[in-house]
């Protein structure tokens, strides 16, 4: 039976870009737009919910550093990645057959796709295939692990995932479920309250990100600190 007052989680995932500046490491996020029903004006990272398309099998021989997952996690981890896509135009994929992201160039060439696989007119692994690419699952690193509390109208099971951005990759919001994006330092978008709505989970983790005084040291200590 149903509890339609403590639903179940529903899986989701998200990826916390990351990249160096002159002030320390910036991370892009985006901010929701203000008549969604979830998070609206929020400055959020990246990220959305699992569907049906990111558990197809074929992904699991279209994706880099997944060998090891659960047919879930995999799943998981091919979610964040089509999510960055959609909602920051970054994408974490390889050519077929190269071990360098794709360049800026050649994002630019996939833009049409954003929507479509917002859409659901195209699943993930058929992109894939089109366009000769594999996802670069080895550039995502675990990071936290966030459960929605019961008793709250919309529940989520959330894996957040943290990586740094592909060179070239500015990073840019869709226009629909977000309306702004920005790379800024941890502690900026903590502490600017005024211009930002940052929830709890988000706060916390930015505050975590904020212990890194460069990318490379935020992905050591992700990569060296067990999930709560």
């Amino acid at each position: 039976m149903v509890d339609d007052n403590n639903p179940a989680p529903r899986p989701s995932a998200t990826i916390v870009i990351l990249r160096d500046s002159t002030n320390g490491p910036e991370v892009f996020m985006v901010k929701r737009h203000h008549q969604i029903d979830f998070m609206a004006g929020a400055l959020v990272f990246p990220g959305g919910k699992l569907t049906e398309a990111d558990f197809d099998p074929a992904l699991a021989e279209l994706a880099d550093g997944v060998e090891a997952l659960s047919d879930v996690m995999r799943a998981t981890v091919a979610a964040a990645i089509r999510e960055a896509f959609e909602e920051s135009g970054v994408l974490f994929a390889r050519e077929a057959g190269s071990d360098t992201l794709i360049s800026a160039e050649r994002l630019d060439r996939l833009e049409p796709y954003r929507l479509r696989l917002e859409k659901g007119e195209i699943g993930l692994a058929q992109m894939l295939r089109t366009e000769k690419l594999r996802l670069g699952g080895d550039q995502l690193v675990p990071f936290a692990h966030w459960i929605t509390p019961e008793g709250v109208p919309k529940r989520f099971d959330t894996h957040f995932f943290l990586a740094a951005a592909p060179a070239g990759h500015v990073g840019r919001h869709d226009g629909r479920e977000s309306v702004d994006s920005t790379w800024i330092r941890p502690q900026d978008a903590i502490t600017d309250r005024k211009r930002w709505n940052v929830i709890f989970p988000t706060k916390l983790n930015l505050m975590k990100l904020a212990k890194s005084q460069d990318v490379a040291t935020a992905l050591a200590m992700a990569r060296a600190a067990p999930l709560v």
